[in-house]
């Protein structure tokens, strides 16, 4: 097929133990999944239907490159956040099938312009200048699970120069991965190479240029990155 312009290159991640990539057609997050982050958001902690966003695709930035620290905001926050990568998708998912849609998994950041999203709120718009800017979704390597989930044992960390700032079992999250899937296929038909981030513990804080992010999805991936 020939094209007016050049297509743009295909966002992807590396694979663990593969020279495979894993190709990004969407991403979707999920927001207030952990109390204790609604809580230190000052949000209403909420069990019934999961709250949405996305991200553009080429907003994920792989392989532990560089992020740049974005434009017009003096607060750009950290939330790490356990990242499944989709290799079969639906419209409307029973919960019990929904795990099955996983390929993979793996952890990232959804990095997110504080004081805009303060903004957006307090004016009642949305939130996409927010969350879904160039560089706003570094993404580890993939570790493929085939639906085998981690355990709600697992632990999600965030350390800033060495210093801890998130830590929680998956466990403590609102909304599980099935309930997650299923939920999202409501609204959405799902689709193989979709990503989708599941929440962030408390502990979020501004970052710095500078500053070196490590983020554990433990057991199962680790990304590394600075902020310059």
């Amino acid at each position: 097929m020939n094209y007016v312009i050049a297509p743009p290159v295909p966002t992807s991640l590396p694979v663990l133990g593969d020279t495979l990539r894993f190709p990004i057609r969407r991403v979707f997050c999920i927001g207030r999944n952990y109390a204790e982050h609604a809580k230190e958001m000052s949000a209403p902690v909420e069990s019934g239907r999961p709250m949405f966003f996305c991200k553009p695709a080429d907003a994920v930035v792989a392989d532990g490159k560089d992020v740049p620290y974005p434009t017009l905001t003096n607060e750009l926050h950290h939330e790490v956040e356990m990242v499944l990568a989709l290799g079969a998708g639906g419209r409307d998912v029973p919960v019990e099938h929904a795990a099955a849609l996983v390929w993979g998994v793996g952890v990232g950041l959804d990095l997110t312009r504080r004081d805009l999203q303060a903004q957006a709120k307090a004016k009642g718009h949305p939130w996409d200048v927010a969350k879904a800017f160039d560089h706003s979704a570094p993404v580890s390597a993939l570790r493929p699970v085939a639906g085998a989930l981690p355990g709600p044992d697992t632990e999600l960390r965030l350390t800033v120069n060495g210093a801890m700032r998130q830590h929680a079992p998956l466990g403590e999250m609102i909304h599980d991965v099935p309930h997650i899937l299923a939920a999202l296929s409501t609204l959405f038909e799902l689709q193989p190479g979709d990503l989708v981030f599941t929440g962030t513990p408390a502990g979020v804080a501004a970052l710095e240029r500078g500053d070196h992010v490590r983020a554990e999805l433990a057991g199962y991936a680790e990304l590394d990155c600075r902020i310059v």
